[in-house]
Protein backbone atom coordinates (compact mmCIF):
# COMPACT_ATOMS: atom_id res chain seq x y z
CA UNK A 1 0.00 0.00 0.00
CA UNK A 2 0.99 3.61 -0.47
CA UNK A 3 2.94 5.07 2.45
CA UNK A 4 0.81 8.24 2.36
CA UNK A 5 -2.37 6.18 2.79
CA UNK A 6 -0.83 4.12 5.60
CA UNK A 7 0.29 7.29 7.39
CA UNK A 8 -3.24 8.72 7.23
CA UNK A 9 -4.74 5.42 8.44
CA UNK A 10 -2.43 5.39 11.48
CA UNK A 11 -3.36 9.00 12.26
CA UNK A 12 -7.03 8.18 11.77
CA UNK A 13 -6.94 5.26 14.19
CA UNK A 14 -5.08 7.36 16.77
CA UNK A 15 -7.69 10.14 16.50
CA UNK A 16 -10.58 7.65 16.73
CA UNK A 17 -9.24 6.26 20.01
CA UNK A 18 -10.01 9.56 21.69
CA UNK A 19 -13.01 10.86 19.71
CA UNK A 20 -16.35 9.17 20.34
CA UNK A 21 -19.72 10.34 19.09
CA UNK A 22 -22.68 10.02 21.44
CA UNK A 23 -26.40 10.56 20.91
CA UNK A 24 -26.30 14.07 22.41
CA UNK A 25 -22.96 14.98 20.76
CA UNK A 26 -22.39 12.91 17.58
CA UNK A 27 -19.21 12.79 15.50
CA UNK A 28 -18.84 14.83 12.30
CA UNK A 29 -16.61 12.66 10.11
CA UNK A 30 -15.00 13.94 6.91
CA UNK A 31 -13.70 12.03 3.89
CA UNK A 32 -11.80 13.79 1.12
CA UNK A 33 -11.17 12.28 -2.30
CA UNK A 34 -9.22 13.97 -5.06
CA UNK A 35 -12.37 15.40 -6.59
CA UNK A 36 -15.11 15.43 -3.94
CA UNK A 37 -15.64 15.77 -0.19
CA UNK A 38 -18.08 13.92 2.03
CA UNK A 39 -19.35 14.59 5.58
CA UNK A 40 -21.33 12.35 7.91
CA UNK A 41 -22.76 12.86 11.38
CA UNK A 42 -22.47 9.56 13.24
CA UNK A 43 -23.72 8.26 16.60
CA UNK A 44 -20.97 5.80 17.59
CA UNK A 45 -22.95 4.29 20.48
CA UNK A 46 -25.57 2.79 18.15
CA UNK A 47 -23.41 2.88 15.01
CA UNK A 48 -25.93 4.89 13.02
CA UNK A 49 -25.34 7.66 10.49
CA UNK A 50 -27.70 10.49 11.46
CA UNK A 51 -26.99 12.86 8.55
CA UNK A 52 -24.80 12.99 5.46
CA UNK A 53 -23.83 15.51 2.79
CA UNK A 54 -21.37 15.53 -0.07
CA UNK A 55 -20.24 17.62 -3.02
CA UNK A 56 -21.85 14.97 -5.27
CA UNK A 57 -25.37 15.57 -3.93
CA UNK A 58 -27.99 16.87 -6.36
CA UNK A 59 -28.17 20.36 -4.85
CA UNK A 60 -24.38 20.91 -4.95
CA UNK A 61 -23.36 18.88 -8.02
CA UNK A 62 -24.15 21.64 -10.51
CA UNK A 63 -21.89 24.19 -8.81
CA UNK A 64 -18.60 24.90 -10.49
CA UNK A 65 -15.63 26.56 -8.87
CA UNK A 66 -12.80 25.79 -6.51
CA UNK A 67 -12.88 22.65 -4.38
CA UNK A 68 -12.45 24.80 -1.26
CA UNK A 69 -15.66 26.67 -2.09
CA UNK A 70 -17.53 23.38 -2.63
CA UNK A 71 -16.24 22.16 0.73
CA UNK A 72 -17.66 25.24 2.45
CA UNK A 73 -21.04 24.59 0.81
CA UNK A 74 -20.95 20.96 2.00
CA UNK A 75 -20.26 22.22 5.54
CA UNK A 76 -23.22 24.59 5.38
CA UNK A 77 -25.38 21.81 3.93
CA UNK A 78 -24.52 19.30 6.68
CA UNK A 79 -25.20 21.98 9.31
CA UNK A 80 -28.63 22.67 7.79
CA UNK A 81 -29.49 18.95 7.73
CA UNK A 82 -28.27 18.55 11.33
CA UNK A 83 -30.29 21.54 12.54
CA UNK A 84 -33.41 20.03 10.94
CA UNK A 85 -32.78 16.80 12.91
CA UNK A 86 -32.22 18.68 16.17
CA UNK A 87 -28.42 18.33 16.31
CA UNK A 88 -26.63 21.48 17.42
CA UNK A 89 -23.31 20.25 18.84
CA UNK A 90 -20.86 17.75 17.31
CA UNK A 91 -17.32 16.41 17.74
CA UNK A 92 -15.16 17.09 14.66
CA UNK A 93 -13.27 14.09 13.23
CA UNK A 94 -10.79 15.18 10.56
CA UNK A 95 -9.99 11.52 9.72
CA UNK A 96 -6.23 11.95 9.63
CA UNK A 97 -6.26 14.89 7.21
CA UNK A 98 -4.49 18.11 8.14
CA UNK A 99 -6.81 20.86 9.37
CA UNK A 100 -6.06 22.95 6.32
CA UNK A 101 -7.61 23.77 2.95
CA UNK A 102 -10.78 21.81 2.19
CA UNK A 103 -11.09 20.28 5.67
CA UNK A 104 -10.81 23.71 7.31
CA UNK A 105 -13.27 25.16 4.79
CA UNK A 106 -15.84 22.44 5.54
CA UNK A 107 -15.46 23.05 9.29
CA UNK A 108 -15.91 26.81 8.87
CA UNK A 109 -19.00 26.26 6.70
CA UNK A 110 -20.50 23.96 9.34
CA UNK A 111 -19.80 26.54 12.06
CA UNK A 112 -21.41 29.29 9.97
CA UNK A 113 -24.40 26.98 9.44
CA UNK A 114 -24.89 26.79 13.21
CA UNK A 115 -23.04 23.67 14.40
CA UNK A 116 -20.93 24.00 17.56
CA UNK A 117 -17.61 22.16 17.90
Amino acid sequence: MDTKVLRRQKLRYRIRKTIKGTADRPRLSVFRSNKDIYAQIIDDVTGVTLAAASSRSKELAGNTGAKVDKSKMVGESIAKIAQAKGISSVVFDRSGYLYHGRIKSLAEGAREGGLKF
